[in-house]
């Protein structure tokens, strides 16, 4: 079979660290299967997310645009209706796009009324679904508690289980997401004492190997001579918490395997109002305690193990069916995962743990022969994800669709062609629904952080709450322990007005203008005097002759008015 992208395989893990795979320089949890992919690829080190939460990270990456130009600027805010999609710019191209997992997306269930969609079609499931086909949706948080389900949809999971013999009502959160006690009583994901026993499943059963199975068998059924091009973005739910795992990951790594933490009493000295309540949830307060972390980060570790094995188990899949030959593979996360550094757990704020992303692609392309094995150090935003595929799949992004998509395609980088790079990269936070804000009160439109770096600095503004900057030296400081935000050095304060002045650069862009592309107005000037419309002219001397030809002849019939 000769070499050449026709699908497209998109995987992305859900809160995975960038650091947290042995090509990206952990010593201790190997990862055989993606290195080996990045080194069969490109391997990306200075990729951000364009917010630190699922919701709006995961909506840039579908859009292929950043969150203040979606607008689903948080965890539960719908898309709204009209967004264009990475499925309808791949459509257009003759590819489809499948979704098997997670995407978090909140349907603009209004907005669909207000336009007659019946989310029952073909038109209105796609709008409702991010653009994606389904093969079996599953966001991965499946719960109860006095007020019913944290998720109101059907888990596909759920169903999986029942039929394999599970017997509960909830399989995901009796056996999947928890384990059992020497009395026989469940033993709770949720609690994170817990996180060290093995989840109460068989390994092939569990979220990760489900996810793989179904991925394996929609390249079976895809796999004919005359299948149309696909994509399928394969989202894993893990290692999102509950940080619980199946034998034998469970105990894979101690103690010894774990990072030190990154943390300094110095970052707790003054912090930040805004740093020092994310510090004081429920969350920072957890993961800030030795007995969480000898216990979670094994835990974690173990996922994103499973999660490597399951690669393997589907690369090999691809080799068999001969489908590594014409897929272009991208494995991405959404956001990262604090695991106790900076006296945090979870995301949400833009250290490197949680906002920073793995990235490494694959092109099966002759093409990209000159860049396998490569390790790309520039800045990288999500949404350049987007536009990838889209130039991948044969669209013209240069004054056809960067009106619409913000990113920039790396596929000449891959091909081994100079590219521009960009000079800094953007993230956003929402946080008017945060813990934080109930606290604060800042009123909901202005309770938005901004992160801009460079190689150099990163710096966040918080200004529209009413709070000072941070200012991070990445090259005196990559470790991201001294906040300068408040140092009057004039070495600081140069470069708070120049990442400053990149933030007024970037919010001067002309994001909504997405119905008329940048050729399109090239050729506007002069159709309308092709239409008839002559402005300026005093006679026919002064107007083009060919434009005229109308505007001139005997007049067929001449009214008069009475008694003239």
């Amino acid at each position: 079979m000769s070499r050449k992208t026709k699908n497209i395989l998109f995987i992305m893990f859900d809160q995975l660290r960038f650091d947290y795979l042995s090509c990206y320089g952990h010593p201790h949890l190997h990862t055989p299967n993606m290195d080996r992919l990045a080194e069969q690829g490109v391997r990306f080190t200075n990729v951000y997310c364009q917010s630190p939460a699922c919701g709006p990270s995961r909506m840039s990456f579908y859009t292929g645009r950043y969150v203040d130009s979606h607008g689903a600027s948080t965890n539960g805010f719908p898309l709204r209706v009209g967004e264009y999609t990475l499925g309808d710019h791949l459509r257009k191209l003759g590819m489809d796009a499948y979704l098997l997992g997670k995407t978090h997306m909140t349907p603009d269930q209004e907005g669909m009324a207000r336009l007659g969609l019946n989310p029952d079609s073909i038109i209105g499931a796609r709008v409702a679904e991010c653009g994606f086909d389904i093969i079996a949706r599953d966001d991965g948080l499946w719960p109860e508690e006095p007020d019913g389900c944290y998720d109101q949809s059907v888990s596909p999971y759920n169903s999986y289980l029942k039929h394999k013999g599970y017997d509960s009502d909830n399989p995901w959160l009796e056996h999947a997401n928890a384990g059992v006690e020497d009395d026989g009583e469940m033993a709770s994901g949720w609690f994170m004492k817990h996180a060290d026993k093995p989840a109460n499943i068989r390994e092939e059963d569990s979220e990760t190997a489900f996810l793989t199975t179904r991925c394996m068998a929609f390249i079976d059924q895809q796999n004919q001579p005359d299948s149309s091009p696909w994509l399928c973005h394969l989202s894993y739910i893990k290692p999102h918490w509950p940080y619980i795992v199946p034998a034998p990951y469970h105990n894979m790594y101690g103690q010894e395997h774990r990072l030190p933490v990154n943390r300094s009493e110095s970052e707790r000295a003054n912090p930040h109002p805004l740093y020092q309540l994310f510090m004081d949830n429920m969350v920072g307060k957890a993961f800030r305690r030795d007995e969480v972390l000898e216990k979670v980060v094994p835990a974690y570790m173990g996922l994103i193990k499973q999660c490597d094995d399951q690669m393997g188990r589907l690369f090999r899949h691809l080799e068999k069916t001969g489908r590594m030959e014409d897929t272009l593979i991208a494995i991405t996360a959404d956001h990262g995962d604090y695991m106790g550094d900076h006296w945090l757990g979870e995301k949400d704020l833009f250290h490197a743990p949680s906002v920073k992303i793995p990235l490494i692609i694959y092109d099966p392309s002759p093409e990209a022969d000159a860049t396998r094995g490569q390790v790309c150090d520039e800045l990288v935003e999500a949404i350049d994800i987007t536009a990838t595929f889209v130039e991948a799949a044969g669209g013209v992004l240069k004054d056809h669709l960067d009106h619409v998509l913000e990113g920039r395609s790396l596929l000449p980088y891959l091909h081994g062609q100079p590219m521009q790079w960009r000079e800094y990269a953007i993230s956003e936070l929402d946080y008017s629904v945060s813990y934080a804000n109930a606290y604060l009160k800042v009123p909901p439109r202005a309770a938005r952080l901004f992160m801009v770096a460079d190689k150099r600095w990163k710096y966040v503004n918080a200004a529209s709450g009413g709070f000072r900057p941070l200012l991070f030296d990445l090259q005196n400081d990559p470790d991201e322990l001294q906040d300068l935000g408040t140092s009057t050095e004039p070495e600081h304060v140069a470069a708070m007005a120049a990442m400053e002045q990149h933030l007024n650069e970037w919010s001067r862009r002309f994001s909504q203008r997405t119905t008329v592309s940048e050729q399109q107005i090239r050729d506007m000037p002069g159709k309308s005097q092709r239409r008839g419309i002559i402005l300026g002219a005093f006679d026919e001397g002064e107007a083009n002759p060919e434009l005229t030809i109308k505007f001139f002849g005997k007049v067929k019939q001449r009214f008069v008015e009475a008694g003239s």
